[in-house]
């Protein structure tokens, strides 16, 4: 089951976020990402990430032509970077979404970003309504155990009973 993680934009924008500026992101492999790199990152406004990319590929293109290696050697370097970019794609939008002081607010497991955001915003807003709890008397703060109860019978005893 995919794990995604939340992101709410940086508080100082406007206030209490809406639920529609929250950002989840798909730990795994992101196979778009994987085939049209580039083009995914444009999609993404990974615009850093891009320009990184952009400087290795031309980094390697120039290392093998400066080595005089054969021009169709040079599939194997940009295989290895586009796999390498789907099975990260996900770790560098969450950095991406860190370095523009978006908050990581929680982790959800569902099967897809539908029922994702409905357990997470269940949850969300359940933790805001208890956010205040009422205030609970000292006296009743910490439960004590009656002692008239029995002990218990089978593999869990009391503490501190005989074995």
């Amino acid at each position: 089951m995919p794990v995604y993680t939340v992101h709410a934009p940086p508080a100082g924008r406007a206030g209490n976020s809406a639920p529609e500026d929250f950002v989840f992101v798909r730990d795994g492999v992101y196979v778009w990402a994987m085939i049209f790199g580039p083009l995914w990152l444009l999609a993404k406004r990974l615009w850093l990430v891009l320009l990184l990319y952009v400087v290795l590929m031309a980094a390697i293109g120039f290392g093998l032509w400066a080595t005089g290696f054969r021009q169709y050697l040079g599939i194997w370097p940009a295989l290895f970077i586009a796999v390498l970019l789907g099975l990260e794609a996900g770790t560098l939008q969450r950095w991406t979404l860190a370095r523009r002081r978006w908050d990581n607010v929680g982790i959800v497991v569902a099967d897809n970003l539908e029922t994702a955001e409905r357990r997470f915003f269940d949850r969300f807003v359940d933790g805001m309504r208890h956010e205040n709890p009422p205030a609970v008397p000292p006296s009743y703060a910490v439960a004590s155990r009656p002692t008239s109860m029995p002990p218990v019978i089978g593999l869990f005893p009391e503490p501190g009973a005989g074995r």
